[in-house]
């Protein structure tokens, strides 16, 4: 798939972490496509739902999965705006994600690449094809400025 297809998507997520930030969470926001159609979204609400597992990859594949009533999403893509974490990385290889693209790498908790890398690890039932960094400068200008202001607040 070529990258402008994705940055479509991309940006659409950046519209949802910029909604998490608007809350005060961290902004981070996922979407699952199918067929070219949204069936899942998601931002973080860990604050808001007091939730440690309310990410917005764990909300959109909840999402999704509701949609089109099945527990896995085989011919899916998950686009989120930050590199998702060792418990969303889980989530994305019980769900037989497809694909997952994402913007930001995150050098502290990742888990698609970063520090981990569940999602291609061979030890396990399925593997996630991984695009990274879409949109990576917006998607890192977006977290730097959110925990900047937090620092200053």
């Amino acid at each position: 798939m070529e990258f402008t297809y994705h940055a479509k998507y991309m940006h659409q997520s950046l519209l949802l972490a910029q909604k998490a930030a608007d809350e005060g969470e961290i902004p981070v926001g996922a979407l699952v496509v199918h067929n070219n159609k949204i069936i899942g979204k998601g931002y973080n609400q860990v604050e808001m739902l007091k939730d440690p597992t309310a990410h917005a990859e764990m909300l959109a594949i909840s999402a999704a999965c509701a949609t089109i009533e099945t527990k896995y999403l085989l011919d899916c893509t998950l686009y989120v705006t930050l590199e998702p974490c060792p418990m969303c990385a889980g989530a994305i290889v019980h769900s037989k994600l497809k694909r997952l693209v994402f913007g930001a790498t995150d050098d502290k908790a990742g888990g698609c690449g970063s520090i981990f890398n569940i999602v291609e690890n061979k030890r396990l039932n399925h593997q996630v094809e991984v695009v990274q960094g879409v949109l990576e400068a917006d998607c890192s200008a977006l977290l730097k400025s959110f925990f900047k202001k937090l620092r200053t607040d």
